[in-house]
């Protein structure tokens, strides 16, 4: 008996030898060989636990193993070779030369099958320890998962160039909630992203990989539940990576499945606050409220789009205002909130450090269950990283006059930018835009998100419930940002969706 490793190679084949010699010189005759492929550390082989049936059935009065050790490392397993007697059938040890039916025989076998169970279980733990002691230091011992590259033994992953942007485009079209993952299983096997073999990915794998939080930096063990700090490069945002985890639970509504409708997901009953549902009649798309009896019931998809044009018209600015609102916010550089939001974000960060740390004691005391306090602490976890990413990513106060700059330029042709864009990046325009988009019978209701409000001093807007308060982190946040980008250039799908 062998593991898999040794099977195919000269360990097999010399434990044959060991055991034709000893039958030779014994008279004995070898009737049916046993490969075992499990390490004898394991309980449960299948192949021993077939070969022990035949024996008890009484299909060979003699069973020949190469060493003690090649037959069980468990005491288990070893009880049960001890029984063979019983039923008339003789151990045999080519090896060890062991006499089963004395006393000492019996006795020596018992005392070097006590050691092999010593030495594996010993061997168990100062390889758990050994890999412990990696994970402590943020380096996976593991094989690398898709979108990684291994290294060698104790140094860190490094993204693969190849399918590392592939992952992050997965998460991205995920998190636009325009994909079920039978359609992101698809659209990725189009882009040519594929496992270890070189197949593409099957449907298990791709939930596989939107679980997986390493690619946010942080090393999670399935079989434990203990989550590490990883000292490799994170491939997809912590917020992109929790914005996946929302829509994968349901919190962000439905998915597309067949058809990608321009404004799929993007507006809601501003009555009975239902998801708005596409479909296409008679050749035009429209936007349902699926609630009964809601005064809300259908507007056209070119509804939509004008409602939509006309908010981003009236977000236009000429020269003279664009003037005056840069002469303002000079005035208004002494009042930055950028040290604010800094020690703001510092200050959450030690709050979550200190929540992380209460988890433990709470562990201890026995107020939570190990499910439990490994299910909070990959969240809090969670929570830490993508604190740590914001500040990171806080831009610096010396480049924000360039940015503000650009930013009253793009206030100069918002409308122009949606007219041109393509549908893909018409989305990005109007989630980044617009925080509370409803419709409320046939009229349409927007709300322009703060960093436009604080772009229209003295405008009025549409009204509207507030959607949320957003608070910000610079004069030109994230959303203005991205429609910098896709006025640069740069194709909807470069851009985080994950607003």
């Amino acid at each position: 008996m062998s593991t898999q490793k040794q099977g195919e190679g000269v360990s097999l084949i010399a434990q044959k030898e060991a055991i034709t010699v000893f039958a030779s010189q014994n008279d004995l005759t070898v009737v049916q060989w046993f490969e075992e492929k499990e390490t004898a550390a394991k309980r449960g082989r299948p192949i021993f636990n077939q070969m022990l049936k035949q024996l008890k059935q009484g299909n060979a009065s003699g069973l020949i193993m190469h060493k003690i050790d090649r037959s069980a490392r468990n005491l288990r397993d070893w009880a049960l070779i001890s029984e063979l007697p019983k039923f008339g059938v003789k151990p045999y040890f080519a090896a060890d030369g062991l006499d089963f039916e004395t006393r000492g025989g019996r006795l020596s076998a018992n005392l070097q099958a006590v050691i092999a169970e010593d030495y594996i279980y010993n061997l168990r733990e100062e390889t758990i320890k050994g890999l412990t002691g990696r994970l402590k230091q943020g380096i996976y011992p593991f094989k690398a998962p898709i979108g990684y590259l291994d290294n060698g033994g104790g140094k860190p992953k490094t993204p693969d160039p190849k399918y590392a942007p592939m992952i992050r485009e997965m998460f991205e079209l995920y998190a636009s909630g325009q994909h079920s993952f039978r359609s992101l299983h698809a659209e990725m096997s189009r882009r040519g992203l594929r496992n270890t073999k070189g197949k593409p990915l099957s449907m298990c794998g791709i939930e596989t990989i939107m679980n997986n939080t390493f690619y946010t930096g942080l090393i999670r063990i399935k079989r434990t539940g203990q989550t590490y700090e990883g000292i490799h490069e994170p491939i997809v945002p912590t917020a992109l990576f929790r914005r996946a985890q929302d829509i994968k639970s349901g919190k962000c509504g439905k998915k597309v499945t067949r058809h990608n409708h321009l404004y799929q997901g993007l507006f809601r009953c501003g009555l009975c606050d239902a998801p708005l549902s596409p479909e296409r009649q008679k050749g035009r798309v429209y936007y349902r409220c699926q609630t009964s009896n809601c005064v809300t019931k259908t507007v056209r998809e070119e509804g939509l789009e004008t409602a939509i044009l006309g908010n981003l018209k009236n977000q236009i600015i000429d020269d003279e205002e664009a003037k005056r609102l840069e002469v303002e916010w000079r005035k208004n550089q002494n009042k930055s909130d950028y040290f604010e939001t800094t020690k703001s974000l510092e200050l959450r960060i030690s709050d979550e450090t200190t929540r992380l740390d209460r988890l433990t004691d709470l562990l201890i005391d026995g107020t939570l269950d190990q499910e439990t306090f490994r299910t909070r602490e990959r969240d809090a976890k969670l929570r830490l990283a993508e604190l740590r990413e914001e500040r990171a990513n806080l831009p610096d106060p010396a480049e924000a006059e360039a940015t503000h700059m650009d930013f009253l330029e793009l206030m100069k042709s918002l409308a122009e930018l949606y007219i041109m864009a393509k549908p893909a990046e018409k989305r990005v325009i109007v989630k980044n835009c617009f925080s509370n988009r409803t419709v409320v019978g046939k009229n349409v209701r927007l709300e322009p998100r703060n960093w436009l409000k604080e772009g229209r001093v003295g405008r009025s807007v549409l009204c509207g419930a507030h959607y949320r308060g957003e608070p910000r982190t610079s004069d030109v946040p994230k959303e203005a940002e991205k429609l910098l980008r896709l006025r640069n250039g740069e194709s909807a799908e470069d851009i985080d969706e994950a607003s």
